[in-house]
């Protein structure tokens, strides 16, 4: 696990920063077959460059 965690977000922030619903992301890193980065208990992690990925799954 990273000592930094300034680059992770978690489904929560990805979802606030691409403007659509938690379920809508999670549904995507799913279909992606995104691993997180990180895990702290039961919180995903995920890297900034998964956002793009994401992101385009949306469209």
């Amino acid at each position: 696990m990273p000592t930094e965690k300034t680059d992770l977000l978690t489904a929560g922030n990805i979802a606030k920063q691409l403007g659509v619903s938690d379920a809508k992301v999670k549904k995507a890193i799913q279909e992606l077959g995104i691993k997180p980065a990180a895990k702290k208990g039961v919180c995903n992690y995920y890297a900034k460059n998964d956002l793009t990925k994401i992101k385009s799954a949306l469209k």
